[in-house]
């Protein structure tokens, strides 16, 4: 089953690349799949919301490139061989990965990898870690969060993990109020720019998602 929608994703994902990327995707995505199938998949659920090869701009200028990122909850995740990475890696190599790394946080995103042995022999430690991860965010130590009732708090929280938008029966669920309390908890996340109505009119709404804010919110340590 995993490699069917491995198959799937990897052609979704390079019919949507061009240029340095679509390059990328055409290597040897061995330790990528590995990341994909004995971490990242389990406990996500679902290939939605990952990209393969993203694309990111360094502190330099240069454009570097994350096996794997989920934009919506900010992370960078990697595959290292001790070889590539360690073993045989030159001494220009070890800066600009270290710079590389620094990129990625002042951009914004968390960086977080593995290493091919924790991969093949630690996979339901790696998978622990991930879930922490994952439970850390939108965390209530986070200031801007502090700012919102907790129904809006957990409205932000389980809509970014959900990887697409969400109705407000899916509200109702994860808040176990009434609809009409409901509505009134996406009344005021959307007066606060901190999710959007996709579909519907001015009067009735069928769909919502997260807005760059409510990501921003979200992730504000």
């Amino acid at each position: 089953m995993f490699e069917k929608e491995f198959e799937s994703f990897l052609k979704e994902q390079i019919k949507g690349a061009s240029g340095q990327r679509l390059e990328m995707l055409g290597r040897d995505l061995t330790g990528t799949k590995k990341l994909l199938e004995e971490v990242l998949i389990p406990v996500l659920g679902t290939f939605d919301g990952l990209m393969l090869e993203f694309e990111l701009l360094s502190l330099s200028g240069t454009k570097i490139y994350a096996d794997v990122c989920h934009p919506m909850l900010r992370t960078v995740f990697e595959e290292d061989s001790f070889v590539t990475h360690a073993e045989r890696i030159t001494r220009d190599r070890f800066s600009f990965e270290r710079a590389r790394a620094r990129s990625v946080a002042i951009l914004g995103y968390t960086y977080f990898p593995y290493s091919r042995d924790e991969l093949e022999k630690k996979p339901i430690f790696c998978q622990r870690n991930l879930y922490e991860l994952i439970g850390r965010v939108g965390h209530v130590e986070g200031a801007g969060l502090l700012q919102l009732p907790v129904y809006e708090r957990e409205v932000l929280r389980c809509g970014i993990l959900r990887n697409e938008p969400f109705q407000l029966a899916d509200v109702s669920k994860w808040l176990q109020l009434r609809r009409e309390a409901c509505r009134r908890v996406v009344r005021n996340l959307k007066a606060n720019s901190l999710i959007e109505s996709i579909g519907g009119s001015d009067f009735r709404c069928h769909k919502f998602r997260i807005t760059e804010n409510g990501v921003k919110l979200l992730h504000r340590r």
